[in-house]
């Protein structure tokens, strides 16, 4: 599972980095990019219970 949540954590701050970069969207991108930070399993993660 942990796996899983490192994999999605990278996709959405990758992903946040392209639209900040390419469609010069900062909002949406800051979004993707603290949404990967809070999914992934290190630090804060919005799944460890």
């Amino acid at each position: 599972m942990a796996t899983l949540l490192w994999i999605i954590a990278v996709v959405l701050i990758i992903s946040g980095i392209y639209v900040i970069l390419a469609r010069r969207d900062i909002l949406w991108g800051v979004v993707l990019i603290v949404l990967g930070f809070l999914v992934g399993p290190g630090g804060v993660s919005i799944f460890n219970v």
